[in-house]
């Protein structure tokens, strides 16, 4: 029987997953060298939709210390709704306080006057044995060799494609048209729906800039637009990163709250953590 990998990869996300990568790196908080590794591992705790940092324990350079019990970053949501088959994952903005399996959490020392509490967890699986996952918010930066990483660490399984097309696309919230355009950039990224990047001109409602930003690991900063009737409505990418480059000035609309059509065919809702 023909194995379908979406559904495989999401059958996955109930266990602990790991995978070691090649590259050198480091953390900061503030002027200070909090770790520095050539063997890390990404680690997706179980209903994880992202991983973090994980270094062997003779590679962080500060002083790591037991702290059971501490609960000050558990903020963020419970699992959401998420990719094929009703699925409901952990989003990166669920605090790094939550964990989904056994392990020791821990505090790691700064030099300064604010330890870092809570930003350390030893799981206690054989595999992980000797290395502790790092919260990724709790340090000031962070670097894969000598490029910074913003967002959280990149999966290395997600792909993130844009494509310059001649679809007919046409946003419309109830009777209003936002925007009609023949020149589309489809982006297609891994266990989301499809975004339709459209030129600021083919943008016909009147939008203005919202205070809401929001960041991509591998997209970048995002900037969001509101029209008359709703909020945050849209978003731009005026300095994507490198991969990215192709979405600048483009805008795109949530599917989850307005109508989009391609070609005559409205697109379909699926459930999202936008939703």
């Amino acid at each position: 029987m023909a194995l379908r990998v979406g559904e495989h990869l999401a059958a996955s996300l109930t266990g602990l997953r790991y995978e070691p990568i090649e590259r050198r790196v480091r953390a900061w908080a503030s002027d200070r060298l909090l770790l520095d590794s050539t063997h890390a591992l990404l680690v997706w705790e179980p209903g994880r939709i992202v991983p973090q940092y994980a270094v062997p324990v003779d590679d962080v350079r500060t002083h790591l210390t037991p702290d059971p019990g501490f609960s000050g970053r558990r903020e963020g949501p419970g699992p959401v709704p998420a990719g094929p088959g009703g699925a409901r994952w952990l989003t990166p903005e669920t605090g790094f306080g939550m964990h989904t399996c056994p392990g020791a959490v821990l505090t790691l020392s700064t030099g300064g006057a604010e330890p870092l509490r809570g930003a350390g967890f030893r799981p206690e699986d054989p595999e992980l044995a000797g290395h502790v996952v790092v919260d990724f918010t709790a340090p000031d930066r962070w670097a894969e060799e000598d490029e910074d990483v913003v967002g959280h660490p990149r999966d290395p399984f997600h792909r993130v494609d844009a494509r310059r097309s001649s679809r007919h696309v046409v946003v419309r919230d109830g009777e209003q048209v936002l925007a009609d355009s023949t020149r589309p950039m489809l982006v297609f990224e891994t266990n989301l729906p499809v975004r339709h990047y459209l030129p600021r001109a083919d943008v016909v409602a009147d939008l203005h800039p919202s205070d809401t930003v929001t960041t991509c690991a591998y997209k970048g900063r995002a900037s969001y637009l509101s029209s008359s009737t709703r909020r945050d409505v849209a978003w731009t990418y005026p300095a994507p990163l490198p991969d990215a480059a192709q979405l600048t000035g483009l805008v795109a609309f949530f599917g989850e709250r307005v109508d989009i059509e391609v070609d005559g065919v409205p697109a379909e809702r699926h459930p999202t953590p936008w939703s």
